[in-house]
């Protein structure tokens, strides 16, 4: 049996969690867009594609990491932004799984500039992921229960704040 005060959570801990993936987000975007030929080094780094893709792929990624930032911010959309951030969050950490599984030297450049590791620093793949699994447990939430607080959502459907 569900108490009244339970589902009246919900909302709360929605917003936490669009709030909280907004934030990573737009600071892994922010980190990688004014450099777009290193972003493109650290895609390249994982030795998946071609150079000439990786540039593709290192030019775009900043800003859809920023662009899903912003509505997650906003909360327009919400579910489809989290949906969008989920199969993201999967395929980054199928990348440091791989480069993790063909004993690769690299920072997943998820925060950072990523590439090639310096000579004394270590590996962190198993941070990484669990890392990613928490954003990706974020998105769960946001895919089972996207109504938040404060959202454009919200506003959209006469929901009050």
């Amino acid at each position: 049996m569900e108490t009244t005060t339970r589902p009246a959570l919900w909302p709360w801990i929605s917003t936490l969690a669009r709030l909280g993936l907004a934030a990573v987000w737009l600071v892994a975007g922010a980190t990688k867009v004014g450099d777009l030929a290193e972003s493109a080094r650290a895609v390249h780094a994982y030795q998946l594609m071609s150079y000439d893709a990786a540039k593709v792929v290192g030019g775009i990624q900043p800003f859809l990491e920023i662009a899903l930032g912003l509505l997650l911010l906003i909360g327009l959309s919400t579910r489809l932004t989290a949906g969008i951030s989920a199969v993201l969050l999967l395929i980054f950490i199928a990348g440091i799984a791989w480069a993790w599984g063909k004993g690769l030297r690299i920072d997943c450049g998820c925060f950072s500039s990523g590439g090639e590791l310096g000579a004394g620093r270590n590996t962190q793949y198993g941070l990484d992921i669990v890392r990613d699994l928490g954003f990706l447990a974020l998105s769960g939430i946001l895919l089972w229960r996207p109504r938040s607080r404060f959202s454009v959502d919200g506003a959209l459907m006469g929901e009050s704040s």
